[in-house]
């Protein structure tokens, strides 16, 4: 009898990973029986296994969610960090930097108002156990960080900022971040009413006249812009304009200079004077 060898064949698994949305289900059943518990048991006298046990998941699996009970009530803003990051990759090249991210930071109003009551009963909690008020305060720092390395990345070797490109980038990240946790707050006040993105229009266009000329801000003489054939072309803005207000007030003229130029080139040109 001949003996044949046999190799074993691995066996493919036929459990496929969960998928970002079913992930995010969970972490939302998760949060939904973590405030549950906070608001009957009280934070202290609740535990992870009462809050796996209520979602109805093994503890193991609270444990690939969230690091601690505090963080099971913030179960959006991974997901929310990524969406506001989409929004300044994917910025014009001519958009003014705080106007992009006025736009990344409206990602977070988004995940408040698309569950108004969870929202205010979270922000009920907050206010109430220090130790979730400090994960909210953290969370929130993310934002800032994030904001922060954008604009920063926006100046460049002629910036006018004489090195405090630093600051001016962090300072005017905050002001994005806390005009929108201003609005938010009072949103949540009133238990999730009113028009709360008129509101936010509002915050963020006064953050935009204190920061609009970020990060272009040249102070002192008008800009000078060499035109195809050597010349200089002069273009005056306000110091407090919008980098794409100036961009788009340097293109223009730069496109009327080259359409003269071109007309003039086109029209037959005088006989010169025998005398």
């Amino acid at each position: 009898m001949q003996y044949v060898p046999f190799m074993a064949q691995p066996v493919k698994s036929s459990v496929r990973p969960p998928t970002s949305s079913q992930r995010l289900k969970v972490r939302r059943r998760l949060a939904a029986a973590a405030m549950e518990l906070f608001a009957t048991k009280g934070y202290e006298a609740t535990t992870v296994d009462e809050i796996a046990a209520t979602a109805g998941v093994a503890r193991r699996t609270f444990f690939r969610h969230f690091r601690s009970k505090e963080e099971a009530i913030f179960p959006d803003h991974d997901d929310t960090l990524v969406r506001a990051e989409a929004v300044l990759e994917a910025a014009p090249p001519l958009e003014n930097p705080i106007d992009t991210v006025c736009r990344g930071i409206k990602e977070v109003m988004k995940m408040y108002t698309a569950s108004p009551a969870v929202s205010v009963q979270r922000y009920r909690l907050t206010r109430e156990v220090p130790a979730l008020r400090e994960r909210e305060i953290a969370s929130v720092a993310r934002y800032e960080r994030l904001f922060t390395r954008y604009l920063l990345g926006q100046f460049d070797e002629h910036s006018p900022h004489d090195g405090d490109e630093p600051l001016l980038a962090e300072v005017a990240a905050a002001a994005v971040v806390t005009a929108h946790n201003h609005v938010l707050r009072r949103w949540l006040r009133r238990d999730g009413q009113g028009d709360v993105a008129t509101e936010l229009d509002h915050a963020f266009a006064i953050v935009r006249r204190t920061f609009g000329a970020l990060p272009a801000g040249v102070e002192g003489p008008p800009a000078a812009v060499s035109s195809p054939r050597g010349e200089v072309l002069v273009t005056v803005a306000r110091t407090d304009a919008p980098l794409g207000e100036v961009m788009r007030t340097i293109e223009q003229a730069l496109r009327d200079k080259a359409r003269d130029t071109a007309r003039r080139e086109r029209a037959p040109r005088a006989e010169e004077d025998p005398r």
